[in-house]
């Protein structure tokens, strides 16, 4: 079995990963706000073309997180299908035109403003996948936890934070472990299997899995309890990075794009952008 990374922390040396974890999630959430408010295509544009120039600028590979882009990519297929099953015509109320390409069967049409709709969610999917991602997989959790409790946040809910993001690897290796295991006791789980029988033989994997993970809870919260964790108000961090000259500057960028989007979404009165409308 080919190993995945699974938005496991990555090493290396960039400008992103330069950035203290609390400025990289100030920005993700200046970020997620005006993506999921915001319908005016060009602002999608904008923030996907900015979204992958800082992939670019982060050094990551594409292998190192094709796993999780090709699982976000059938999700994302999936939703465009649910929307268009579930309300073939949301595209036309909401731009109140109706431009038929193909009439259809029942209630099922095909309209340049459905079409134009799930274009811009797909948008939407694809401008905040990149920034989700990097901020995995270019913050350390030590050095993530020690940023959110400097701004303000509880140092025990930090630590849990980083606790999540420490034992995603684990339940990876876990898995792979279990993977190989049962491939070992003659369960065929490759793609010599056909998908069905494939889904159907996860369900072993499931249960070790689920208990292996329990067991590692328990520990853990064991541990962490005979120490003391909790007790004091406040403690110190040995990954603890002071947010520096370029920390401030890219909290500025990210302030002035987001006043700049929300202007310019709003400043019609309405936030969906309008092609068909002469």
């Amino acid at each position: 079995m080919t190993k995945k990374r699974m938005l496991s922390y990555i090493e290396l040396s960039s400008p992103v990963h330069s950035l203290t974890g609390a400025v990289k999630l100030i920005i993700f959430l200046l970020w997620s706000v005006l993506v999921m408010v915001s319908f005016k295509t060009p602002i999608l544009l904008v923030l996907s073309v900015l979204g992958f120039l800082f992939f670019k600028l982060s050094k990551i590979k594409f292998s190192d997180v094709s796993f999780i882009i090709k699982m976000m990519s059938v999700f994302l297929v999936l939703n465009l299908l649910a929307i268009y099953l579930f309300s073939p015509e949301q595209g036309v109320r909401l731009y109140q035109t109706r431009n038929v390409i193909w009439e259809g069967q029942s209630r099922f049409t095909l309209t340049w403003e459905q079409i134009f709709y799930e274009f811009n969610v797909f948008l939407k999917y694809i401008t905040i996948i990149p920034p989700a991602l990097l901020l995995m997989v270019t913050t350390h959790p030590s050095e993530f936890a020690a940023s959110l409790n400097r701004i303000g946040v509880p140092y025990t809910i930090s630590y849990s934070v980083a606790l999540t993001l420490r034992y995603i690897p684990d339940v990876q290796r876990d898995f792979e472990a279990i993977y190989q295991s049962q491939q070992a006791r003659g369960l065929e789980l490759s793609s010599k299997a056909s998908i069905i029988k494939r889904l159907q033989r996860t369900v072993p994997l499931l249960l070790p899995l689920i208990l292996s993970s329990l067991a590692r809870i328990d520990v853990v919260s064991r541990a962490m309890e005979l120490r003391g964790f909790g007790k004091n108000k406040k403690r110190t961090w040995y990954s603890e990075k002071p947010p520096g000259k370029r920390d401030y500057i890219s909290v500025i960028m990210a302030v002035i794009l987001f006043t700049a989007g929300i202007i310019y979404t709003f400043h019609d009165g309405n936030r969906f952008f309008n092609p068909f409308v002469n």
